[in-house]
């Protein structure tokens, strides 16, 4: 198959940190954040140094301009997953440093332009989003878009993009054809600690049950419509009830508090099942925080099955 690149990219600099002649056909798309209102120079300047093993397709600036860093013919080193990044298109965009790292409209905007130019040259039809890890990692029911933290154990893409993945499918669905249209106006209900903060902002949605969904999975937030009326309030609460988890992954992080914003404590949990006796919402995790029976630390529940 002949690969070619968009023709919305401003900035070029290809980086070392890639895999000449991805093995799989394109028909899948990560987006990452970058963790930093950072211009496409810096971030080609980062992609450019080869200790940093790391690189990405595209990226998109603090100002939504975008560069090209690999060619959509080869691999990127970006996801954690050579079998991810040898068939997604992977995006970085500008966000900001803390949670829930957001990211600027004109850089949302040129996302959803960037998006659709690479759905169109690599005949992906739609975007399918699932809430459901185990069926974006397998590419279940059509799902074609992955995220990072499905890989290893990061917040990526920041909680602010990842609930707005669902919208953003839409969007693009929109502009593909593929999707429904409607002249009819749709409430796009906010998450927000106050209608004031926006800065605060977990996500918005189109549907006032994700919406209430999202707002159960961080205490104190509540759901506001269009004109800044909060129609629903968090249940959402700290818990001192124990329960157990099942941890498969190797090398999940202990930290020192319950969120990305605490110290690690240079130890894993390994593969297992653990106390946890306590629970708090916090930074780089949906699911909240769970603290280890064993006194060793809190470990994010996005990464651990109740059993």
């Amino acid at each position: 198959m002949a690969y070619t690149n968009s023709k919305l990219v401003n900035y070029t600099r290809i980086s070392p940190n890639r895999s000449v002649n991805r093995n799989h056909k394109i028909d899948t798309v990560s987006i990452h954040c970058v963790v930093g209102q950072c211009s496409v120079e810096t971030l080609g300047s980062i992609f450019a140094s080869t200790s940093k093993e790391a690189s990405s397709n595209y990226g998109i600036g603090y100002d939504g301009r975008v560069g090209l860093y690999v060619e959509e013919k080869d691999r990127s080193w970006c996801t954690s997953s050579a079998s991810n990044d040898n068939r997604a298109i992977t995006i970085e965009v500008a966000s900001d440093t803390y949670h829930p790292y957001r990211v600027k409209d004109v850089a949302y905007k040129s996302l959803i332009k960037l998006l659709v130019d690479i759905c169109k040259r690599n005949g992906i039809k739609k975007l399918v989003w699932s809430t459901n890890k185990s069926e974006r990692m397998n590419h279940l029911n059509g799902c074609n878009m992955t995220v990072h933290r499905d890989y290893a154990n990061k917040s990526c893409p920041g909680d602010y993009l990842y609930n707005l993945h669902g919208q953003i499918a839409k969007e693009v669905n929109a502009q593909l054809g593929s999707g429904t249209s409607s002249t009819t106006k749709k409430t796009l209900y906010r998450v927000r600690k106050t209608w004031k903060d926006v800065k605060s902002q977990k996500g918005a949605f189109n549907d006032l049950s994700n919406a209430k969904k999202c707002a159960d999975e961080n205490k104190g937030y509540s759901v506001f419509d269009e004109n800044g009326k909060a129609v629903y309030t968090s249940k959402a609460a700290n818990s001192t009830s124990s329960f157990k988890v099942q941890i498969s992954i190797p090398d999940l992080n202990i930290r020192k508090g319950p969120g990305t914003n605490h110290a690690t404590t240079g130890r894993f949990t390994g593969k297992g099942v653990f106390t946890i006796v306590e629970t708090k919402q916090g930074t780089g995790s949906a699911k909240g925080w769970g603290k280890l029976k064993s006194g060793a630390g809190w470990i994010a529940l996005d990464y651990a099955t109740r059993i």
